[in-house]
């Protein structure tokens, strides 16, 4: 793989609590998986992401950390992950972490440190008196501790947030960056990433977190195909563009794609705009259907309104999920013939539905007990996947998964789905091959093709024709690469996507 291989990389987000159990304890692990690691490799993935798997109370899901430089014993040992990350290496896959820089755990030493000894509260954010900032998980962001000092959480409680004033934490941070480089991880994605600096006004995007990722890309380019990679949810492109000039961020992830309306002109609109926001500093653009924050593509896009936001994931908003499931399979080959990288989350390959029905008492999101449950959370998209069987765990591992997973599954499972020609995982098994083969990064050419179609050609010679209209439209001459859906008499269905080979 080339030395700037995260410019055009599949990767692939394992939320490794409901990826593979491996020991039975009903929680996904990294011995689960190691053992699914051909899975991802036949998948077509270049890379594997991780969430957290650092030492957590799991207040947020392992994004309250404790310690930065081990590993969660619900999910195995330090010994244990440098053998992921060869066994990985040895199939050519790389491995990128999460490192949480915005906040730590109330369960962490320095934390600790400083609840019994307010002359060591420098680290993090103390005052006497409590602002009047929200939390991004609702409720105040600011909580007293029994001495009568408050301290700030833009998220749950049991995440304060670090003072990046502090030179100490600048240290702390520089040194798990080579802590986990010279253990041969690949890359780090940097959660909440224009939050760390704040002002007695604003926590978002100022100005001083530039040097922070400037220090930071010092010492990943000391090292050999070292990847940043920022987690920005910013409106202002050009604002976002300045994380990724050339001695800041390698790329982000683009969240107006994620969000964005299964909608021509506005799809149109943000595939132009994302190409000319990179092209402005020389970084390739990342497309992303899914993660672990986000509403399954297969529900969200059998809705009528098929936007996302945070603040209002629609839950419960009635789906129709044959629409949903087949915008979901045009959708991803959509996504994975634009320039750039691509993003994989967990499950968008078997074409998971949204769970959302899951029993309030088993619910785990601390956004669900923060809004007093108005907001159900985050659990539906993370609910453990299914591998094989007929029943659950459907070969997850256990007798019981964390989370409890739909009896309808049964027909969704990667066996079930291997065998069958048509599914989703088949679709996305060769559309990854042949992105390999034809896409990746580089440029596009949009062609004319009418109001409700997106069609461009790629360097490769290789065409994309995307149908969001009512009616069939005639494909363009050339042989078909892969459909997402079935083609009669050479005209393209709605919602459905083809590659050509144009002559």
């Amino acid at each position: 793989m080339s030395k700037t291989w995260w410019r055009g990389a599949a990767i692939y987000q394992v939320y490794l609590r409901s990826f593979a159990d491996g020991n039975g304890d009903g929680v996904g692990d990294l011995a689960g998986l190691r053992s699914r690691l051909p899975y991802l490799k036949d998948l077509g993935a270049d890379a594997i992401w991780l969430n957290p798997w650092y030492p957590s109370p799991m207040a947020d899901g392992g994004y309250d950390v404790a310690d930065y430089r081990g590993i969660e014993p619900v999910f195995g040992t330090l010994a244990e992950a440098e053998t992921l990350i060869a066994e990985a290496h040895e199939l050519d896959l790389k491995i990128i972490i999460d490192v949480v820089p915005n906040h730590s755990s109330t369960a962490s030493d320095w934390f600790q440190q400083a609840l019994a000894d307010p002359a060591a509260r420098d680290r993090f954010w103390f005052r006497d008196e409590p602002g009047d900032w929200q939390s991004i998980f609702g409720g105040p962001a600011w909580t007293q501790v029994p001495d009568g000092q408050w301290y700030l959480h833009l998220f749950a409680p049991e995440q304060p947030d670090f003072n990046w004033d502090n030179p100490e934490v600048h240290r702390e941070f520089e040194d798990v960056l080579r802590f986990w480089f010279d253990r041969g991880v690949d890359g780090v994605r940097i959660d909440s990433a224009a939050l760390l600096h704040k002002s007695d006004t604003a926590w978002e995007d100022l100005d001083p977190v530039h040097d922070v990722y400037r220090h930071w890309r010092t010492i990943a380019d000391s090292y050999e195909d070292r990847v940043l990679i920022g987690e920005l949810w910013l409106p202002d492109q050009e604002r976002f563009a300045r994380y990724l000039r050339p001695d800041e961020l390698h790329t982000a992830f683009n969240f107006d794609f994620l969000s964005c309306p299964w909608d021509p002109e506005e799809l149109r609109r943000v595939i132009d705009l994302t190409l000319t926001t990179h092209a402005t500093v020389g970084a390739p653009p990342t497309w992303v259907l899914s993660n672990h924050d986000v509403t399954r593509p297969v529900t969200r896009y059998g809705r009528a309104d098929t936007s996302f936001a945070h603040g209002g994931a629609l839950h419960g908003t009635p789906s129709d999920p044959e629409l949903g499931y087949r915008r979901a399979r045009a959708a991803a080959l959509l996504a994975m013939a634009l320039p750039g990288g691509l993003y994989v989350y967990q499950g968008e390959e078997l074409g998971l539905p949204e769970v959302e029905d899951l029993p309030d008492e088993l619910r785990q999101d601390p956004m669900y007990a923060r809004s007093g449950g108005t907001n159900p959370g985050r659990d539906g998209c993370r609910v453990p996947l299914p591998w094989s069987g007929d029943e659950p765990p459907f070969g997850f591992g256990g007798p019981s998964p964390w989370l409890p997973q739909p009896e309808s599954w049964r027909k969704l499972t990667a066996e079930a789905q291997l065998a069958d020609l048509d599914s989703m995982l088949n679709l996305y098994r060769t559309g990854l091959r042949l992105r390999r083969e034809c896409f990746g990064d580089g440029t596009l050419a949009w062609l004319p093709y009418g109001d409700r179609v997106l069609a461009f050609t790629r360097d490769s010679g290789v065409t994309c024709v995307a149908n969001l209209g009512p009616d069939p439209v005639p494909l363009p001459d050339g042989a078909v690469l892969l459909a997402s859906g079935r083609l009669e008499d050479r005209l393209l269905p709605p919602d459905t996507t083809a590659w050509l080979r144009t002559p």
